[in-house]
């Protein structure tokens, strides 16, 4: 055991209770991330310099966007989890499939979801496909950075036994230390993204369709990669083939379809 443990801040997941009605700090997480990605993306849609001109879509069509994107967040994240981490216990549970406040989200699974609500979107609205989801990308890595806090804060998806100094107790996790690893994916897959993205912006990759989406998701899974070596790994999956984590196994294609994008857009002309 570390000389020194971090006790675990025991902040309440549950910020305000009225009655029968609960708000979650993991439920404002998302609102907030999509409210703050909302300002952002309409903030990179008027700057013509970073497009080289007009944008290709305009502030309202992205507005009538948010709830399509929103849909295809929750419901992606929701699906993706149930096949992807828990299959047997939703078959033999299916109406638990439908309780979201329980929690239970794939990141693999949202990003799917986002994929075909950008597609159907641009189809129906006549717009740029890869432009709507470039822009979608880069303002992503703010809920995701919202997202693992209130991981960290309901005292969940915690880390492996460690022997750092930095190293926390988790309720329900036993009386081992163990890694912070929720804030670790919030600074790599959070944060880091978030700027990566962001030079990639102002550099002009927007005028080359479909590079931020690509570097999105490279970036993305080299971070969840590494992330999950400090991870614990789900209870009901464990570990699988070769020792690695199903995290790490689903971000094996989006690495691969990440550089086959950023290779593609680069090669098109601008």
């Amino acid at each position: 055991m570390p000389l020194f443990v971090l006790p675990f801040p025991a902040i309440d997941p549950v910020l305000l209770s009225i009655g029968p009605f609960a708000i979650r700090w993991y439920a404002l997480a998302y609102i907030a991330g999509i409210l703050l990605g909302w300002v952002y993306a309409r903030a990179i849609i008027r700057n013509e310099r970073l497009w080289g001109g007009k944008a290709p879509l305009t502030v309202a069509q992205f507005d009538d966007f948010v709830l399509w994107v929103t849909l295809g967040i929750i419901l992606g994240g929701r699906i993706g989890y149930v096949l992807f981490y828990n299959p047997a216990h939703f078959a033999a549970h299916p109406l638990e499939a439908l309780q979201l406040w329980h929690g239970g989200m794939s990141f693999h699974g949202g990003f799917t979801g986002c994929v075909i609500a950008v597609m159907a979107f641009a189809r129906k609205h006549k717009i740029p496909t890869l432009s709507l989801g470039d822009i979608t990308c880069a303002v992503g890595p703010i809920g995701i950075f919202l997202g693992r806090l209130a991981n960290f804060i309901n005292g969940e998806l915690w880390g492996r036994a460690a022997d750092v100094p930095w190293a926390i107790v988790f309720p329900g996790a036993g009386s081992v230390p163990r890694h912070p690893s929720q804030l670790y994916e919030a600074v790599l897959e959070g944060l880091v993204l978030l700027i990566a993205l962001a030079v990639l912006v102002r550099r002009g990759a927007l005028r080359k369709p479909g590079f931020i989406i690509g570097a999105f998701a490279a970036i993305y899974a080299v971070a969840r990669i590494v992330c999950e070596f400090f991870r614990e790994p789900d209870a009901q999956l464990g570990f699988l083939w070769g020792g690695a984590t199903m995290g790490q196994l689903l971000s094996i294609p989006l690495f691969l379809f990440g550089l086959f994008l950023m290779t593609y857009a680069s090669r098109r002309r601008a």
